[in-house]
């Protein structure tokens, strides 16, 4: 089956997590990848676990790409990068504001030769404005962002995720910008620059809080699992020690939970007809709850749960996920072959297409694997490949 995105060449110079995750997900929809490293190698391929000394991460974030070596603070490097730049829809760059420009491949001077293309800009704080210069990491966005101030429990500091929650938001919203900006090149003809910031993607998703203390001055605590528009709402351990989680952001859940666990009687309280007031008796609610999940074991409450059609998920770890039936049937998870590694098991593509879905078809490629292969497709043989490399260009 022909792929969406067949057709379309995305030139990735991007390290890490961002940018490189947005062309990940172009690749799985088949767009053609080519993943451009600096002779040392992403530092992805670093970071992290790693078997056999390969890293993992870079097998997942480097899937669907051919991966070739070219270093672009070097004149014959640049000169390369032009001759593929002429060849492609898009380029996925996070270097500091003015780096490209440095080395003479601001957008300006790559639109001459390709007026159609999509600059894909990825930074921590933008191209401009009193941060821009700073390095910036998904760290800092979810400190800025507000994301922390929110998460953790009310007596406890602010905590930030165990893994780039706001890098994988600015992934998704980085290509979401580019088939925007592509969209728009249908019409226009021409291509256009994409400035993503990774603070503010993260911001968005927060919710209404600007507008909120803007109309009213209140600024959201820390709440830990509990939320202030509904209960109860929580996390709640089971007699076997495992966790569940449920929301009752429906009234009509919020009913069916206290007629299953014996206590129909709230269902008479004036506030119990309100999700915000509610919230304020989260006290009673969860001991009422949390009392009578702490009698059975976790298989017994979600089955009540689902016999009740209350909402309820069991907590899991990756164990679990593996194990459950319901990502086995939506494939959630897929075995790629892989030459360094005999196979890799990763997530697969984040949606499906009826009539052209996505797939992953491969896993990370090795440092240069695709070198010669590319370079030769631009004309270049293996002896301008030997002198280039004996110059440190690739």
């Amino acid at each position: 089956m022909t792929s969406a995105l067949t057709g379309l060449r995305v030139l990735d110079v991007s390290t890490l997590f961002a940018g490189p995750l947005a062309a990940t997900m172009l690749g799985d929809f088949g767009a053609e990848v080519i993943k451009i490293e600096h002779p040392k190698g992403d530092p992805v391929r670093y970071h992290g676990a790693s078997k056999d000394g390969v890293g993992l991460w870079g097998k997942v974030v480097g899937r669907n790409k051919r991966g070739i070596t070219l270093y672009l603070g070097s004149p014959e490097g640049q000169e390369v990068f032009r001759k593929l730049v002429a060849t492609a829809d898009v380029v996925i760059e996070n270097f500091r504001p003015g780096t490209l420009e440095r080395w003479g491949l601001g957008y300006e001077e790559l639109s001459r030769t390709n007026p159609g293309l999509v600059l894909v800009r990825v930074t921590g704080f933008g191209q401009f404005g009193p941060y821009s210069g700073r390095p910036g990491f998904g760290t800092l966005a979810e400190a800025m962002s507000g994301f922390a101030a929110i998460t953790g429990e009310p007596d406890g500091p602010p905590t930030l995720p165990p893994f780039g929650l706001a890098d994988g938001i600015s992934a998704l919203a980085a290509a979401f910008a580019t088939m925007t900006a592509l969209r728009a090149r249908d019409t226009t003809g021409r291509g256009q620059v994409v400035d993503l910031a990774i603070i503010e993607p993260i911001l968005t998703l927060l919710g209404p809080q600007p507008t909120v203390y803007d109309a009213l001055g209140q600024v959201q605590p820390r709440t830990g699992n509990r939320s202030a528009n509904n209960a109860p709402r929580n996390t709640y351990r089971t007699s076997d020690g495992r966790w569940v989680a449920i929301s009752t952001s429906a009234q009509s859940i919020a009913e069916r939970v206290m007629h299953l666990v014996g206590r129909p009687e709230f269902l008479d309280e004036p506030w119990f007809a309100s999700g915000a007031e509610r919230a304020e008796h989260a006290d009673e609610l969860d001991e009422a709850v949390g009392s009578w999940i702490a009698a059975r074991d976790r298989d017994e409450v979600v089955r009540a749960f689902e016999e009740a059609q209350a909402a309820v998920a069991p907590i899991y770890d990756v164990r679990d996920v593996l194990a459950d039936p319901q990502f086995q049937a939506l494939g959630s998870l897929v075995r790629v072959p892989d030459p360094e590694l005999g196979s890799v098991l990763m997530q697969n593509v984040i949606f499906r297409l009826s009539e052209t879905p996505g797939a992953v078809v491969s896993a990370g490629p090795s440092i240069g694997q695709h070198t010669e292969e590319v370079l030769g497709e631009l004309g270049i043989g293996a002896d301008e490949v030997a002198e280039l490399r004996s110059k440190g260009a690739l």
